[in-house]
């Protein structure tokens, strides 16, 4: 094999050669899906793609698209970052996403908010119940001192680092790269204020839905939650679907559902208004 790739063209031959291999983790171009839900037509899928242990994706989706991740294994954890994809600079903030709806852990039915007071994305279905907004990502430092080398290029890439490649794709850079919300891994405050995490494993192919109420943004690593007790790195694949969708409706019962959550949508209606 090295002897091959020091030729050009024998590399170049190779490389062709390798052309339709299907490897577990890829987008699938163009995107194809065989489960999507009822009603939903294939030729509105825009995203099929199975993201790896320690890996990374990120998407530009329009607004009304939803997105589905899939918790193929039981042991995905999906760090997520969303930016309004038209000025990224007003981005997912999690404090407010906490305190305006009063509580800390998300679910269907739950927004995802801005720091500008809009709803960047919110949460159709759920059929997980473990999510987390307290504890953030892994870094380079914490992955190194629990498992190992922790960079992009070792055996245990952090969260951080894997935030950062798929921030860059958009034209974002260290500063962009702000506190995240975790799907499929969860963490509680006790009453002694010390947190709780539930990292599971869990059963495979749990799921949640969610909708983008603004043209978005999103980067996910799925690299092992900050505070994983297990002394193994440990994360298994995550898939995401996405396709188009309707836009929220004036009727929409997650739009109603709060005066603190109908202002946010109202935030939302104001700027396309422009």
């Amino acid at each position: 094999m090295t002897q091959t790739l020091a030729d050009p063209l024998a590399a170049r031959d190779h490389a062709r050669a390798m052309a339709g291999t299907i490897v577990e983790s890829m987008p699938v171009l163009p995107p194809v899906a065989e489960d999507l839900p009822e009603g939903v037509d294939g030729a509105d899928l825009v995203w099929e793609e199975t993201i790896a242990a320690g890996g990374y994706a990120t998407r530009r989706l329009s607004r009304g698209s939803r997105l589905r991740l899939i918790d193929l294994a039981g042991d995905a954890c999906a760090s997520l970052l969303v930016f309004n994809a038209e000025m990224p600079t007003e981005r997912l903030n999690v404090a407010d996403t906490v305190k305006v709806q009063w509580n800390a852990y998300l679910g269907a039915g739950k927004l995802l908010l801005s720091d500008m007071g809009r709803v960047l994305m919110s949460i159709l279905e759920d059929e997980a119940g473990t999510h987390d907004t307290f504890c953030g990502t892994s870094n380079a430092a914490t992955n190194a001192a629990k498992y190992g080398d922790g960079r992009n290029s070792g055996d245990y890439p952090n969260g951080r680092d894997r935030f950062l490649l798929g921030a860059a794709k958009h034209g974002l850079g260290r500063r962009d790269v702000h506190p995240c919300v975790t799907l499929f891994k969860g963490a509680r405050i006790e009453a002694d204020g010390g947190i709780t995490p539930d990292v599971g494993p869990f059963a495979p192919d749990r799921s949640l839905v969610l909708r983008a109420e603004m043209d978005v943004i999103v980067v996910i690593a799925n690299v092992p939650h900050v505070l994983d007790p297990r002394t193994s790195w440990s994360v298994t694949p995550l898939r995401a679907s996405a396709w188009r969708g309707a836009v929220t409706g004036e009727d929409d019962p997650l739009r109603t559902a709060s005066p603190e959550g109908l202002r946010a949508f109202r935030n939302v209606e104001d700027y396309f208004r422009r």
